[in-house]
């Protein structure tokens, strides 16, 4: 059997406090490598750079990994610098965010090079090399300008976006002859899919030359839809189990007969965190007999702090909570409890199974494994609600959520009221229609379609 080879701009390592990382790509691929061999290469934030050669082999659960070393030129340039300061604005739909230099992209491509140039002397023939996400777009080329044959994948784990907004990265013409060195590129949507192919057209590129074959930059390659998910059975259980929690019940006791609207998202411009609280203020003003029946449990752990605009979400997110609660708090209780930290998934299951209300309202978000989680969370006899904004992912499959433009904040006030009268019988039919798709695809399924298609057949290489 082929060694499978997944490589990402980190590895999923335990935690510093001991805990295992928690995602469904690191579920899936852990499962993946545990049944054949292989390892996972990337970068470990929880190590210092050792003195001896690279990448440093680690064994941990079963998993092999080999890890790779960065610098603080490495992190500023690649990382904060253009995969997340240019990149994941573009990406999202905000080019006006992007802080673009020729360092910066320097940097993306050196250090592309240098995880090619460590990943090459380990591959052997047969191994099936899958790459994950858009730090490392241009990976595969710079492993077949080294020689490498093997099968190369490559999933976008965010949206791709229209071509006019793609074009507005600086030579983004590059970014594009890279992912034709793949032999298989995969998608979350078939919106994303589309303006993939959109900008290959602008470029006039990507002639389909068979079924599901693309030819472009003189490279023949496939491109895949493959929509991912949770390991939703697990995640039953885990809620049914936080349910139980001794510590969690004492929390269900101080929230005792409020009605819970619950968000989680990691502090970000894209998952529009200011315009739900300001559609959560809407709908205090609105309907005020749930005013001090309702609350907003915003969860929300700090992410890429060095970013400027990452600060400005910070400031602005806590300006608005302490509007809100300025002007609906009483001296026992405030509307809107703003937790600016990460929570143990298992107590989370345990939120989500006592919301009402699981607001997931991003701007633009390649998939959203929130959405499923609150979903998979509920009591099947009484469960909660998911508002879900049309700009994820995950509204093209769970379309028996109520979808909302999380632009226009009156539609989601008016969509938070409708969700609370809901009847139990109409909120168990939307409950049970997502899990159908939830159980049907999940993480597994997502893991062994992307791996099928690569296995499938072998594309071509004018590099090669």
């Amino acid at each position: 059997m082929s060694r499978v080879i997944v490589v990402s701009n980190r590895v999923p390592l335990p935690k510093k406090d001991g805990a295992p990382p928690t995602g469904g790509m690191a579920i899936a691929l852990k499962a993946v490598l545990k049944k054949q061999d292989g390892f996972w290469m990337g970068w470990s934030d929880n190590e210092m750079a050792p003195d001896g050669p690279e990448p440093t082999p680690r064994e941990d659960d079963g998993i092999n990994y080999q890890l790779v070393y960065l610098s603080k030129k490495d992190l500023d340039e690649y990382y904060h610098g253009f995969a997340n300061s240019v990149l994941w604005p573009i990406f999202h739909g905000r080019p006006d965010l992007a802080e673009y230099s020729e360092a910066r992209r320097a940097g993306y491509y050196r250090v592309n090079k240098r995880f090619a140039e460590l990943l090459k002397p380990l591959l052997r023939d047969e191994d099936v090399v899958w790459v994950n996400d858009y730090h490392l777009i241009p990976l595969a080329e710079e492993l077949r300008k080294l020689g490498c044959t093997n099968r190369i994948g490559f999933f976008l784990h965010i949206p791709w976006p229209p071509a006019d907004i793609f074009s507005t990265v600086p030579k983004y013409d590059t970014l594009l002859r890279g992912l034709s060195c793949y032999d298989l590129v995969g998608f979350h949507t078939d919106y994303d899919l589309s303006n993939f192919l959109e900008c290959l057209a602008r470029q006039k590129q990507g002639k389909i030359v068979k079924e599901r074959f693309h030819e472009a930059y003189g490279n023949k390659f496939r491109c895949g839809v493959f929509p991912i998910s949770i390991d939703t059975a697990n995640f039953e259980s885990l809620a049914e189990n936080a349910a139980r929690n001794e510590r969690l019940q004492e929390t269900y006791a101080r929230i005792a007969g409020y009605d819970i609207v619950i968000g989680v998202d990691r502090l970000d411009y894209s998952k529009g965190i200011e315009k739900r609280i300001v559609a959560f203020r809407h709908f205090l003003r609105r309907y005020q007999p749930r005013v001090n029946k309702t609350l907003l449990l915003q969860i929300t752990p700090k992410s890429r702090e060095i970013i400027p605009a990452y600060k400005a979400v910070e400031k602005d997110v806590a300006e608005l909570v302490g509007c809100v609660n300025g002007e609906f708090g009483t001296v026992d209780s405030v509307p809107v409890h703003y937790i600016n930290a990460s929570i143990e998934q298992s107590d989370l299951a345990g939120l989500y199974r006592k919301a009402r209300i699981g607001l997931v309202t991003p701007l633009r978000d390649g998939m959203n494994l929130v959405a499923k989680e609150y979903v998979a969370a509920q009591n099947p006899l009484d469960p909660g609600v998911l508002v879900l904004s049309r700009f994820s992912g995950a509204a093209r499959k769970l379309d028996a959520a109520m979808l909302v433009n999380p632009y226009d904040t009156e539609e989601m006030a008016r969509t938070m009221e409708e969700a609370l009268a809901l009847p139990r019988r109409d909120r168990i039919d939307r409950w049970t229609a997502i899990m159908t798709v939830l159980r049907e695809h999940d993480v597994y399924k997502w893991c062994g379609d992307f791996l099928s298609s690569l296995n499938e057949h072998r594309a071509g290489h004018s590099n090669e």
